[in-house]
């Protein structure tokens, strides 16, 4: 798979905030995504609207870093950020449907986009405590690998209803359960904890953690109070209606 071409564009707030795009772009680079940034990719004598309108053209998506200061420039058609509002939003009028523009709000109010983008999906990056199910969202997005997938037509329109149920097979909860069945196959013990769980998963530990919580609050397994993980009956039901197991 050839890795997407990402542009980053942002307005130079302030150092820390140029900090945080680097950051960002960085920690994109290492998950597979070919990002493109100016503080890279520009040199003292470059042509920065040509690179601009080159990039914007080229990528396979563009990520707009939505702050305050983004916002009010973008509304105002100021600066390098206004002639990439107006190539942006030619793009945008060539082909409506497109979903190349990914907003991205990092903001310290309630989140609030440019004018031309207000008909977007955004990210919401504004709080650091919750990055990760931030980045997996925009991850998923940019390497078309979603979290639920839909699922195909059944052949008979009379199937009862108790057997019936979608098998999303990128559901975040199946692969949570999925990783425990595997985890209990090969290990004689009848609780696990989470580090054991996660070596059976390519899920990220902080979400396996969330949806092992999703998990706990539908009954399908338990955990004691030193976050040692069992499957329940409804567990084991759960995992043999979903073809996980078999019975």
């Amino acid at each position: 798979m050839t890795p997407p071409r990402v542009f980053i564009s942002y307005s130079h707030d302030s150092a820390e905030h140029k900090s945080w795009v680097l950051d960002f772009s960085s920690t994109l680079r290492y998950r597979g995504i070919d990002a493109v940034l100016d503080q890279w990719d520009l040199r003292p004598g470059d042509d920065l609207p040509h690179f601009m309108e080159t990039e914007l053209a080229r990528c396979d998506y563009v990520i707009i870093v939505c702050s305050e200061t983004y916002v009010a420039k973008a509304n105002a058609g100021e600066g390098g950020v206004g002639y990439e509002k107006m190539i942006v939003t030619s793009s945008l009028l060539k082909r409506i449907d497109s979903n190349k523009i990914i907003p991205v709000v990092r903001q310290s109010s309630a989140p609030v986009l440019p004018t031309f983008l207000q008909s977007k999906i955004y990210i919401n990056f504004s709080n650091d405590s919750e990055v990760e199910y931030s980045l997996d969202e925009l991850l998923r997005a940019l390497l078309n690998a979603p979290l639920y997938e839909k699922p195909d037509i059944g052949s008979s329109p009379f199937k009862p209803l108790h057997g019936s149920k979608p098998d999303r097979t990128a559901d975040g909860l199946k692969a949570a359960m999925t990783a425990i069945s595997k985890a209990f196959e090969g290990s004689p013990y009848n609780k696990l904890g989470v580090g054991t769980i996660s070596q059976f998963t390519d899920i990220h530990r902080l979400t396996l953690e969330r949806y092992l919580s999703q998990a706990e609050s539908e009954r399908l397994v338990h955990s004691d109070v030193i976050g040692q993980y069992s499957v329940t009956n409804d567990g084991y039901e759960y995992l043999v209606n979903h073809g996980v197991i078999n019975e």
